[in-house]
């Protein structure tokens, strides 16, 4: 990531340096989640599409630990795993909004209040800016080649309400306070780096 391009990380000192945790990650582009393995204060595993797992880069991925999950069912073997690397005390990886958008949250998936509510592990969330709008000249698919993208950490939170209840009532209400944090947060980052989650 810092060979391609110019990635500032800002707030990188408040991910907790050990125990389990949920990053949280903005998705408007494919780099993001790259982005953030690059930089992060901590191995993460990412929650990744399983149409990404073909061929060496499927190869690649499952060495470094990420997790393939099926996007179209109730995919137990990645629950499984996901909540293994929250057990282990490890950083699981999630784009709670479930695929590439507009990366602003908006459109949040119960996923995420899931894992954070079953685990008992604080959410981080970070926004990555400047990844989507321009293209490169020499790769269309990928930013401009040594340009800046921020990635902004924010503060820990706890999603659940204290009472260990994992009913669909309290996971939808998980993914409200989620939601407010994490939209608080890119909002924060936009005016930090000067930038939105929007296309520039």
């Amino acid at each position: 990531m810092y060979g391609l391009w110019r990635p500032r990380v800002l707030g990188a000192w408040r991910v907790p340096a050990s125990g389990p945790l949920i990053f949280a990650v903005n998705h408007s582009h494919n780099i993001d989640g790259p982005m953030v393995m690059g930089v992060a204060p901590r191995p993460t595993h990412f929650l990744i599409k399983r149409e990404a797992f073909v061929g060496p880069l499927g190869t690649f991925l499952t060495g470094i630990g990420q997790v393939e999950v099926d996007r179209h069912s109730t995919d137990r073997t990645a629950i499984a795993r996901a909540l293994g690397v929250l057990d282990a005390g490890g950083v699981l990886g999630i784009f709670p909004e479930g695929t590439r958008g507009d990366g602003d949250f908006a459109s949040l998936r119960a996923g995420l209040a899931y894992f954070a509510v079953r685990s008992g592990a604080p959410i981080v969330p970070v926004a990555v800016l400047g990844s989507s709008g321009r293209s490169g000249r020499l790769i269309k698919g990928l930013p401009p080649l040594r340009s800046r993208v921020d990635v902004v950490f924010g503060d820990p939170f706890e999603a659940g309400d204290g009472s260990g209840r994992r009913t669909r009532k309290a996971l939808d209400e998980a993914t409200e306070r989620i939601r407010a944090r994490l939209t608080a947060h890119l909002d924060h980052a936009g005016r930090l780096t000067g930038r939105t989650a929007a296309p520039e």
